[in-house]
């Protein structure tokens, strides 16, 4: 087999199958011209190493065959691209903070030396940090892939940006915004003489919220970090779901919180997942009232659920379970008036409140269903 035939055949296998014959009857022909014109121009037949001279000139076969495929020519292509590092730094801040908490916590509860808990966390941060970036890697890849991009592309605005400067990773950066922001102003008094009055508290949060799509994002970011250590797919840190508490006045929290892991193992996975794909389809729809409001009252409703699981039948249910109001009210008064922080009581507190907090969002997110609109 001649060096050409070999050439076309290498170009040929990266072809599609519906037009690689007459792709390589073309490029056959090109090339073929230019050795007639190299042997015209030398007066003698051209040797084996000139027509590898002159292939190398065409291409290589993968570059070549490249210019007659159809789609993206890049993993993540130009436009794509900032999007996706912005990703990357996002998520490896979010790494760094749970693998810096996560090695705090083991060596204050006593499990291993600071030195082994700081080796722990760098190899538990390479790790994660390989798993992050593959993943954000992929989702990049089938944006990339799409007809349509998402609409967070092009339809942002001003107002989100805010969400951007965060991935500025720069210490020296962050100390001068922190030294020239407007703290004062917004939260300060005008005790300093003529400088302007606090804002009022509604107009400083409505300046701090994130707009809708910011906050899809951020909020799948979150989960998605959240899913990973749930799962130990990835090792963020060393410290596993079970491992949180110990024996508490008595009581072996520990074994506790390990039996309610084992029973929500996977209903927490289905919920993170779920609510990852919620978040991201929001935030490429440009987070649409009704369709966030659905989600709202379907999680809301889940993990009012899971509150009510936790209060009367989860494993810290005969430690935290009151029968009347009255005696929910008395346990709340104990705690204040006795002083100390009785985990079981604490606990009572969080889970009522997050029941609470649950349905509040729920009546809230059918007023925005019914309404349309943000209220």
């Amino acid at each position: 087999m001649g060096l050409v035939e070999r050439y076309l055949n290498a170009v040929a296998a990266q072809l599609p199958k519906e037009a690689r014959d007459d792709i390589v009857a073309e490029l056959r022909d090109e090339i073929m011209g230019r050795i007639e014109a190299l042997e015209a121009r030398l007066g003698r037949p051209a040797t084996e190493a000139e027509v590898e001279a002159l292939l190398r000139e065409v291409g290589h076969p993968l570059t070549v065959a490249a210019r007659y495929r159809s789609g993206p020519q890049a993993l993540i292509g130009p436009e794509l691209y900032p999007w996706w590092w912005f990703a990357v730094k996002v998520a490896l801040m979010v790494l760094v903070c749970v693998t810096v908490l996560g090695a705090v916590a083991r060596v204050a509860a006593g499990d291993m030396m600071v030195g082994q808990a700081l080796g722990q966390a760098i190899g538990g941060f390479i790790s994660g940090a390989a798993t992050l970036i593959g993943v954000i890697t992929v989702v990049g890849f089938v944006f990339e892939r799409q007809a349509r991009k998402p609409k967070f592309i092009s339809e942002w605005r001003v107002k989100d940006l805010g969400l951007f400067e965060i991935a500025n990773l720069d210490a020296e950066t962050w100390g001068e915004r922190l030294a020239k922001s407007d703290f004062g102003r917004d939260f300060g008094s005008d005790c300093g003489g003529d400088g302007p009055k606090a804002r009022a508290g509604r107009q400083v949060r409505d300046r701090a919220k994130m707009s809708p799509v910011a906050g899809a994002a951020a909020s799948a970011i979150g989960w998605t970090v959240l899913l990973l250590w749930w799962t130990g797919l990835t090792p963020l840190t060393t410290v596993r779901p079970d491992e949180l508490a110990g024996v508490i006045d008595g009581v072996d929290y520990g074994t506790l919180l390990a039996q309610v892991v084992r029973a929500a193992y996977w209903p927490v996975i289905v919920f993170a997942a779920a609510r990852i794909v919620f978040d991201v389809t929001r935030a490429v729809l440009g987070a649409p009232v009704r369709f966030t409001a659905l989600g709202d009252l379907a999680f809301g409703a889940a993990s009012a659920w899971a509150s009510w699981w936790l209060f009367f039948w989860s494993p810290f249910s005969p430690l935290i379970r009151v029968a009347t109001p009255a005696e929910f009210w008395q346990r709340v008064a104990d705690l204040f008036s006795h002083g100390g922080f009785p985990v079981a009581t604490i606990l009572m507190i969080g889970v009522v409140w997050a029941f609470v907090a649950e349905v509040f969002r729920m009546i809230r997110a059918l007023a925005r269903l019914a309404v349309g609109r943000e209220c």
